[in-house]
């Protein structure tokens, strides 16, 4: 009887570890969920009145996410985007994006999504990009290193130069005129394509864009690589019980 609860043992000790590991895609799913759309639940709070559950989400994915306004999207207001002058207007005379980012909205204007246009972009493409890649998982081939790069470096590029863009202030810099962009076309699209952060305008299809193709490097990357580790260590956990059930029958033989 020892002999067995010896052979049983390990597997009893290991059973927790096990269930994460046939069910770490359920898990990451329902965490990375709540991770990715709480922010989301950021105005619906402010605009029931619940300003402290509201305020308690911004205040956790600030440390995440810049949130600027105009580059924010929009809940129970008039737009779902608003432009840098209606911000500074509703709020601050200011180009200073400490103090922008500390705007989350009105009862007029509605309440921002705690996240900006591209971090939802980037994270909920993720988790709706995993969803879709489930079903073929197993006949998805493995990214290569150098795909995986070039679906990041759109957003490297975009996000490297709204950064430097910044510097010279915000509503100020290359990005925010994209007089460059203007001469490249022959001025030959809207205005409003050109200039700001507005949804439609170059600069919004730039990060939504360079978002859902990050996300979809890091999940094609990523996550079959996830997929053949945890088949190749059940794999091994079942040899290993094997092994152990058959050295336990050739004592019990001899």
């Amino acid at each position: 009887m020892s002999a067995i609860a010896t052979a049983i043992a390990p597997k009893s000790k290991q059973s927790a570890f096990d269930w994460l590991s046939r069910h770490w895609f359920e898990v990451f799913l329902i965490v990375y969920g709540i991770w990715v759309w709480l922010p989301f639940l950021a105005p619906l709070f402010m605009n029931l009145g619940w300003t402290g559950a509201g305020k308690a989400i911004y205040f956790v994915y600030s440390f995440f996410c810049h949130q600027l306004p105009e580059r924010s999207f929009f809940f129970f207001g008039e737009k779902t985007m608003y432009a840098l002058n209606e911000i500074q207007a509703a709020w601050q005379d200011t180009s200073n994006p400490m103090v922008l980012r500390q705007f989350i909205g009105n009862s007029e204007m509605g309440w921002k999504v705690a996240w900006s246009d591209r971090m939802i972009s980037f994270y909920a493409s993720v988790w709706l990009f995993v969803i879709g890649w489930w079903p073929l998982r197993r006949r998805v081939k493995l990214l290569p290193w150098w795909g995986f790069l070039l679906l990041l470096l759109p957003m490297v590029i975009d996000g490297s130069t709204h950064t430097v863009s910044d510097l010279a202030g915000i509503g100020a810099g290359f990005r925010d005129s994209n007089l460059w962009l203007v001469t490249l076309t022959n001025n030959s699209l809207p205005s409003a394509f050109y200039a700001g952060d507005a949804l439609g305008s170059f600069n919004s299809w730039m990060r939504l864009l360079s978002g859902l193709l990050a996300g979809l490097g890091i999940t094609w990357f990523a996550f079959p690589y996830i997929f053949l580790s945890q088949g190749q260590s059940q794999e091994l956990k079942n040899l290993d019980y094997a092994k152990v059930i058959e050295r336990f029958r050739n004592k019990k033989r001899s």
